[in-house]
């Protein structure tokens, strides 16, 4: 039966997350009559579609962080209407190399001439296809459906003071009445903790330079002063856009050279002094044809196995009952890949080796506390002592080592740098690449598994978010392969450096300087201490903290203070109870509970803000790929925004 009503609802965030409800909206449309409407208000200071993150006018040197042939905003269940289907960012790639729409810069037509299904686009590209994407949906509206755009942002939701529905405030005046509200925000500026606030207060006091956590393409780094050393802290994916935009962004240039990449400068960079905790940046992606590594598949960590956990009433905890799954198949796909491409490795014959192996990784054939001795045995007898994997040390590399000097410390990283990148080109052949293959399909598996309350509050906490979190993304959601030698290129020609491990930040009042320090370089004698670099500037290369409590966002705390919405609660081991990074929710669809605990029924989240009920938020849709596995979490996001659109639509 067709929706005989008319509608009105509000999506508050037009990105991707919010063009996907539009989407999803328009696909459910069913009127059964032509006094049946459907007004769609799309509230966003950023234009529809890109959003805020995928402006199209921003560098191309920001690149993505998955390959054309990975995402998608139009979703690919065969169960679901898809007015748009098969527009996939490949597909639409495909289409604009073969017949460019007329509206495309010439810098959109440049890099598509050379884009291949397996390169990283720009994300200005990708917002081009965003952006493409909602102008085809808007050329084609369903009879009775409009929108309405609002280029302003949502200070508030109130319930109408009619009753039934909501009021929108909007930045300016203005207030939309509607039906039902979508919370589609993404990403938000956030407070700063204590040790930055401190930081910028110096900065502000002696005349530095200090850089707060934004999204890349917000930051002026014109700002950053040429020559003098710059302190950037952080060396995950936002640390490689700061590295473009302060070497190739000020006009030097990476050229072949002899063993590698050589950079010839500009003399307009400064000196980046890189730090981070582990001291090294994230991996570099493998060279993959897809997604995952066709050599690996699951054998232990499987959506079958975890599911079996549901099918027999047991909450699972991740370090308990996860993570050995998890653990046994990053065993087998560094071994197996070792004996099939190394086998002067093994000390016996392959087969034999993998045969005993097998065995010891078996997961009911021995008890929890046996299995790991029992694989290091066979280990000791089957493998050479330094081709044996040390798992956790992989996103560790200069763990348990010190330097007598900065200078030893960064032909060090360039060590790592350079043998990270060659086994990125060995792709399936290298075991350890394999390995981390293993972990990034464990992850998508675990999405799922560990969804809507699958895990213990204490495991979610300290295991899955406590350790597991940083571990997996250090090692699986690196950035491509040509990073980790253009950083090499750069420390060889004198305009990067490092600070090394465990780094202690600061200021030094009297030489008006910030001033980091390790204790595993230089002074090494003095273990708080170390060798301590001075700079004139400091860049945040993180993102700012996504967390509800702390985000800066005047809707987010308006509807935490007036109580239709509170952060989730978990207890910790020790039965505390510990404010989560997003949302209190009920599923499904997603809909806030607010303070006394009651749904805030018309209201729903979508995205970022469900990091407490879901992982790995905001990774892209991922469209179906021609060949290897097909995880339920691949396109979680889209049939959460499908479900958002049904519930509105009472379909």
């Amino acid at each position: 039966m067709g929706i005989s009503r008319s509608i009105r609802t509000a999506v508050i965030g037009a990105g991707p997350r919010g063009t996907s409800v539009l989407e999803r909206l328009l696909a459910n449309w069913a009127p059964a009559g032509p006094d049946a409407t459907l007004h769609i208000d799309v509230v966003d200071p950023y234009p529809a579609g890109p959003g805020h993150v995928w402006q199209p006018g921003q560098s191309r040197l920001y690149l993505m962080n998955t390959q054309s042939f990975y995402p998608t905003v139009i979703p690919e269940d065969p169960d679901l209407a898809r007015p748009l289907a098969g527009h996939t960012f490949d597909r639409w790639r495909e289409l604009q190399r073969e017949q460019p729409h007329p509206g495309l810069t010439a810098e959109e037509r440049a890099e598509l001439t050379g884009l291949a299904a397996t390169d990283f686009p720009s994300r200005a590209l990708y917002g081009r296809y965003l952006r493409s994407t909602l102008e085809d949906l808007l050329s084609c509206l369903p009879d009775g459906v409009t929108v309405e755009f609002h280029n302003t942002t949502a200070t508030s939701v109130r319930h109408a003071s009619g009753g039934a529905g909501f009021d929108v405030g909007l930045a300016g005046g203005g207030v939309l009445t509607v039906d039902s509200v979508v919370l589609a925000l993404g990403h938000l500026e956030s407070r700063l903790n204590p040790e930055q606030r401190e930081l910028q207060a110096a900065a502000e006091e002696f005349g530095l330079l200090y850089l707060p956590p934004a999204a890349p393409a917000d930051v002026d780094w014109s700002l950053v002063p040429a020559v003098q050393p710059v302190l950037v802290r952080g060396m995950g994916l936002n640390f490689f856009d700061a590295m473009g935009q302060l070497t190739e962004g000020r006009g030097g240039q990476f050229l072949p050279g002899d063993g590698g990449l050589r950079y010839l400068p500009s003399g307009r960079e400064p000196l980046i002094i890189a730090a981070s905790r582990r001291g090294t940046p994230y991996r570099a992606k493998a060279t993959l044809s897809g997604y995952y590594p066709g050599a690996v598949t699951l054998r232990y960590c499987t959506e079958d196995a975890l599911a079996k956990f549901a099918e027999t009433g047991i909450r699972p905890a991740f370090d308990h009952d996860l993570w050995p799954l998890l653990h046994r198949d990053a065993l087998w796909a560094y071994y197996s890949t070792l004996a099939r491409s190394q086998p002067e490795a093994v000390l016996t014959e392959p087969k034999e080796f993998l045969a005993a192996l097998e065995e010891a990784l078996q997961p009911h054939a021995h008890s929890a506390a046996k299995w790991e001795a029992l694989v290091d045995s066979v280990l000791a007898v089957h493998v050479k002592a330094d081709h044996r994997l040390n798992l956790l040390g992989l996103a560790a590399p200069l763990a348990g080592k010190s330097f007598d000097s900065r200078a030893e410390l960064d032909a060090a990283v360039v060590d790592y740098l350079m043998d990270d990148a060659r086994r990125s080109a060995l792709g399936e052949d290298d075991p350890v690449k394999m390995t981390i293959g293993a972990l990034h399909h464990g992850r998508a598996v675990l999405k799922t598994a560990v969804a809507d309350g699958g895990i213990t509050d204490e495991s979610w906490v300290a295991g899955l978010r406590g350790w597991f979190e940083a571990f997996v993304e250090g090692l699986a959601s690196g950035p491509p392969a040509l990073r980790a030698e253009q950083l090499a290129a750069l420390v060889r020609a004198g305009v990067v450096r490092f600070v090394g491990p465990d780094p202690k930040f600061g200021v030094d009042r009297k030489a008006r300087t910030f001033t980091a320090a390790s204790p595993w370089v230089g002074n090494t004698e003095d273990a708080v201490a170390g060798e301590v670099v001075h700079a004139v500037a400091m860049v945040e290369a993180l993102a700012p903290a996504n967390r509800v409590a702390v985000n800066e966002s005047p809707l987010l705390e308006q509807l935490l203070a007036e109580g239709l919405v509170r952060p989730r609660l978990m207890m910790t081991v020790e039965g505390t109870p510990v404010p989560t990074s997003g949302l209190d929710v009920a599923p499904h669809p997603y809909r806030p509970l607010g303070a006394n605990g009651s749904v805030t029924e018309g209201l729903f989240v979508l995205g970022l803000q469900l990091s407490a009920v879901q992982w790995g938020t905001a990774i892209a849709a991922e469209a179906r790929q021609k060949s290897g596995p097909v995880y339920s979490s691949g396109q979680r996001t889209l049939r959460d925004a499908d479900e958002i659109a049904r519930a509105i639509l009472g379909a």
